[in-house]
């Protein structure tokens, strides 16, 4: 039985455009994050089996495939309700979201010193990867990550909040090789109501993280 499925998307395939195109959403949740589903699963499958065998031989290559693929299905579990069709503009106090937009003010002197992180660390990934927005449990900190494929170069233990995809197949049929100009348009559908939820969610959760004394 599987344990990993993919969701379904919160909207239709049309409601990212004219920021993102119908095909590419199509193509991007129904074969790219299927495929990221399928593989966690299949790699559990596996490890299932070499427990079963006591046979380890692979376990290096389990292992790194199970990360990969898991965490290519949580980031692109939480990409999908990051963005909205009328989202963008910058968290605000009167939209109820100004707790976030206090933190993003104080861990990174302004929104605009924000953004201007976030979109360099998406845009300048080299490869594959993304440009993340987490909360890091230790310090209480909003701080932002340039994840390599969907796992590397990450803090261990902290909380995604608000993800930027970097690989070519979130952009390449409408923005060809212009990564730069996909992230720029990507904070026209910031859905910052959900970043507000998943912020306020990782902080209520911070007090569970195990430290050694």
């Amino acid at each position: 039985m599987a344990i990993y499925t993919l969701p379904e998307l919160p909207y239709d395939y049309s409601e990212l455009a004219p920021v993102i195109s119908p095909e590419i959403i199509e193509l991007h949740h129904d074969k790219h994050h299927a495929a990221y589903v399928k593989g966690a699963n299949d790699t559990m499958e596996q490890l299932a089996e070499a427990r079963d065998k006591d046979q380890w031989g692979s376990i290096n290559g389990l292992e790194k495939n199970l990360a990969f693929h898991l965490s290519g299905h949580i980031l692109h579990s939480i990409y999908w309700h990051n963005m909205t069709g009328d989202g963008g503009g910058e968290p605000l106090e009167r939209d109820g979201v100004g707790e976030l937009a206090g933190a993003i003010a104080e861990h990174f002197g302004s929104f605009a010193g924000f953004k201007a992180q976030l979109s360099k660390a998406a845009a300048t990934t080299q490869g594959s990867g993304w440009g993340v927005l987490a909360y890091e449990p230790v310090s209480g900190r909003l701080v932002v990550e340039q994840v390599y494929d969907h796992q590397g170069n990450v803090g261990q233990g902290s909380v995604p909040i608000l993800v930027f995809d970097a690989w070519e197949h979130a952009f390449y049929l409408q923005y060809k090789n212009q990564k730069v100009d996909f992230i720029e348009a990507m904070w026209k559908v910031v859905n910052w109501q959900d970043v507000a939820r998943r912020y306020t969610a990782a902080k209520e959760r911070a007090h569970n993280l195990l430290l050694a004394p």
